[in-house]
């Protein structure tokens, strides 16, 4: 495997000046936008976002009594489904980063939650029977050193899953992408909450999103990294599930 980090995007000079710069700015953003972060989310899947998240665990294979660790959880809209998933005992825990969205995360859930970062988790090998991301791909510093990671902390036939936004094929699903999150959203954002930093995170949102790279480069470093028959699948055409098996 290459040892070359592997951004999920190029430096995006409007939020940080260089790469080392990145994980600070980007966590920075999100503990000013973490107390409206629930409400832009549901206002942009128009209230159906966390059904989908829970259906596509199931889909992933997320039983109960399974043990999952949910990267990048967030205010815990992926978590809290697989808690009740897993029977509620305590067997998902979740991990993020941001300090912010972590205070925001445990008003709701009951799951441990852990502040670190996906690149370098402080769990020994083989802990989870399954590792989740919801729309937390693009916020990393290093692809490669991530799916690592996933990789070393699943079980021998454990399972990956990665929820992430992905432009459309055609021109003009690209441009009706542009203008409901790269402009609507954020405005949305900023009139429903009266928060610049709500408007901020959003706009970052969408600048993640559009220069992002391709599905095919996400599928590619997974194989690289362990995961030898990842798959993708896509719904309404921007919604991207990743899933691999550790081998």
């Amino acid at each position: 495997m290459s040892t070359t980090p592997l951004r999920p995007h190029p430096t995006l000079g409007r939020y940080y000046a260089n790469d080392d710069q990145r994980p600070e700015a980007v966590s920075h953003l999100f503990d000013d936008g973490a107390p409206y972060y629930e409400w832009v989310c549901a206002v942009m899947s128009l209230g159906t976002g966390e059904r989908y998240r829970a259906q596509a665990l199931v889909a992933a294979g997320l039983v109960e009594g399974a043990r999952i660790l949910d990267v990048a959880t967030g205010t815990g809209l992926v978590l809290r489904s697989a808690e009740s998933i897993t029977g509620n005992r305590g067997l998902a825990i979740g991990l993020d980063p941001s300090r912010g969205m972590l205070a925001e995360c445990r008003k709701a859930a009951r799951s441990p939650l852990i502040q670190a970062r996906g690149e370098s988790l402080p769990f020994a090998d083989a802990s989870f029977d399954m590792v989740s991301m919801g729309y937390g791909l693009r916020h990393v510093n290093d692809l490669r050193a991530l799916f690592a990671e996933y990789r070393r902390v699943l079980k021998p036939g454990g399972r990956l899953l990665v929820l992430e936004l992905t432009q459309p094929r055609s021109a003009w699903a690209r441009r009706l992408n542009r203008f409901y999150l790269g402009t609507l959203v954020p405005k949305v954002a900023y009139l429903t909450t009266g928060r610049a930093a709500a408007r901020r995170m959003m706009e970052y949102f969408w600048d993640t999103i559009d220069n992002c790279v391709p599905p095919d480069v996400i599928l590619s470093a997974l194989r690289e990294c362990g995961f030898a028959d990842a798959t993708r699948k896509v719904s309404g055409g921007i919604l991207s599930e990743f899933i691999g098996v550790r081998t």
